[in-house]
């Protein structure tokens, strides 16, 4: 029984002597240190770069703090100390990566060339580019340009990460008194598709309720300038077209280079547009605020940058997913986000395709000319050729009325002087002269709308297909003739002496194209002379000078363009010496027929 009792008792005493233990270690211990957040790694951050923002302030747990005391947490282990470069490869992009900042270098397009390289579709300043960068804070703040760690998730997939304190309740970073959060950039390529996308995660765990940097979270900024290279944005030749699309309505908006154009409204996509390719940004649910800019920046004076600016975060976490189109503006790449199965992203009805339509009221024309300019090539794989037979046909087509107004302006000068007599008569009364003039049309059966309606009905299609030759994407390093024209989306060349340049007018190449132009202009001008033209001096000179002042308009034009207008004065040449050739013919066969009524003779007395 004592055995019992002194077996209890220890049991008691081993009981109460472990319990004090524990309780004794946890009064004594030190308090554990905040966690750190974490994803699928572990995350190395170094302690001795001090991370600055612009002059924004930031909210911890309902305190405002300056930005300039944000610290990067401390790990164990160190963050990479030199810049690393990854490269995403798919069927269609080359896109370069770098973990300074986590940004994009470098995205060239693989199917096409800029000269003897791919397209590039970042352009840089005067130092490398970084696109897609991401502030802490509004348009003016710096970008993070820190080193942040590498997570190479699969062949098209790469994350980088950076942990950031805080201080909390205004204290210093050093006090230990202290919030963490993270910022992840998640970049995810498709093989076969121009547009990826971009996910960026922010994480204050339990030590971070909200981020708030004078209202806005962060600030992405996509730029400097869209490729490929160019000379100069003439507006004409080479251009960059500002748009929005919300609610079903695409909007062009109005930038210039001396502030940032702010947009406030919920978009489905935004958009920068050169002639032949463009940037698309398609935003989540999010109620961003949005921003073009064309200020110039150090190294470059044509800039085309896009913002997002994502409001304050006031909750402990969020991911924004944001996709970005880099590639062709034409309808074939553009129209795949019509259709779920056509895109890799699942996207329907974006109506993308707007960006490619620069035609107005005269797309629906256009259409069909490329419709058929496509069916030529078919038949002859070459542009040039398919230019010319593009232009036979619309002569073709547009004869009947060319020929209608041809015999309008040789009954206008039959009629000529009978309308001058009455012009003279009655030149003090307009109204007498109208009517008598209205009685003259009536009797002789001549509309003088006859030779004008033919004009106009064939200026619409003038200009669907000189904008068709212009910015027809398929032209671009479309080769008519090797050795003389190897592209017809820019000028020809048979002999170039840059950088030097001939003065005043600023040519540095010899061009064959606008000289073969004039020579058409004018021998066009002078087959379509009409008689009274040809004895009135201010005619004369229109019909001289204007081809010679066009020849310096069009010096620099695309070849395609020239082509085109060269093939069509040759075939109105020919079209107008048939048609004077018939008039001249029905006007004799007239005056056989009509009768010659003899003069009555008087009667002898």
């Amino acid at each position: 029984m004592d055995e019992e009792k002194r077996i209890l008792l220890a049991v008691v005493l081993s009981v109460v002597v472990i319990s004090g233990s524990f309780m004794l270690q946890s009064y004594f211990a030190p308090p554990p240190k905040p966690q750190n957040i974490t994803t699928e790694q572990a995350v190395p951050v170094d302690v001795q770069q001090q991370i600055k923002t612009s002059e924004q302030t930031s909210t911890v747990q309902g305190s405002e703090i300056s930005s300039d005391t944000l610290v990067i947490a401390p790990e164990e282990s160190a963050l990479p100390v030199a810049e690393e470069k990854i490269t995403i490869e798919t069927n269609v992009v080359r896109a370069v990566l770098s973990n300074k900042g986590g940004d994009i270098v470098s995205y060239k397009l693989k199917e096409h060339k800029d000269k003897d390289d791919y397209v590039e579709m970042v352009l840089p300043a005067s130092e490398e580019s970084h696109a897609f960068t991401l502030a802490f804070g509004g348009i003016d703040a710096k970008p993070r340009t820190e080193l942040f760690a590498v997570n190479r998730v699969s062949d098209t997939v790469v994350e980088f990460y950076r942990d950031y304190i805080l201080p909390k309740n205004g204290t210093e970073a050093s006090s230990g008194e202290t919030a963490v959060f993270r910022l992840v950039k998640r970049y995810d390529f498709k093989q076969n598709d121009y547009m990826f996308e971009l996910s960026i995660t922010l994480d204050g765990g339990y030590s971070v309720p909200s981020l708030n940097f004078n209202g806005v979270a962060y600030t992405l900024e996509f730029g400097p300038q869209i490729g490929p290279k160019f000379e100069k944005l003439d507006q004409r030749y080479e251009y960059r077209h500002y748009y929005t699309y919300t609610n079903g309505k695409q909007k062009t908006e109005k930038v210039d280079k001396k502030a940032p154009t702010l947009i406030n409204s919920r978009l489905s996509w935004a958009a920068i547009a050169g002639k032949y390719f463009t940037f698309i940004a398609v935003p989540d649910a999010t109620n961003y605020t949005y921003a073009f800019s064309s200020v110039p920046v150090p190294g470059l004076q044509d800039t085309s940058r896009f913002y997002i600016i994502r409001p304050s975060l006031n909750g402990s976490r969020t991911t924004d997913v944001l996709r970005f189109y880099l590639g062709p503006k034409t309808q074939k790449a553009l129209s795949a986000y019509d259709v779920s199965d056509k895109n890799a992203f699942k996207l329907s009805n974006m109506n993308m395709t707007a960006v490619a339509n620069t035609s107005g009221i005269l797309g629906p024309v256009e259409t069909v000319l490329k419709w058929f300019m496509i069916i030529f090539y078919k038949i002859i794989p070459n542009y040039g050729i398919a230019i010319i037979l593009l232009t036979i046909l619309v002569k073709l087509a547009m004869f009947p009325l060319t020929k209608k107004g041809s015999e309008s302006t040789i009954r206008m000068q039959e009629l000529a002087p009978k309308i001058k007599e009455i012009q003279d008569k009655y030149k003090d009364n307009p109204t007498k002269m109208n009517t008598e003039m209205a009685e003259l049309y009536k009797k002789e059966g001549y509309n003088p709308m006859a030779g004008c309606l033919p004009m106009l009905l064939q200026i619409p299609i003038f200009f669907a297909m000189y904008n068709l030759f212009n910015n027809h994407f398929d032209l671009r390093g479309a080769m008519f003739i090797p050795g003389w024209i190897p592209d017809l989306s820019l000028p020809e060349s048979v002999f170039s002496f840059a950088p030097y340049k001939i003065p005043l007018l600023n040519w540095s190449d010899i061009r064959l194209l606008p000289f073969i132009y004039l020579v058409s202009q004018l021998l066009y001008g002078k087959v379509t002379q009409t008689p009274d033209q040809q004895n009135n001096s201010q005619m004369k000179m229109m019909l001289y000078v204007m081809p010679i002042m066009f020849f310096f308009i069009l010096y620099d034009v695309p070849s395609g363009l020239l082509v085109y207008w060269i093939m069509s004065n040759m075939l109105t040449l020919v079209q107008q010496m048939i048609i004077n050739r018939y008039l001249a013919k029905h006007k004799a066969t007239r005056a056989v027929s009509e009768p010659v009524i003899a003069p009555k003779r008087k009667k002898n007395k």
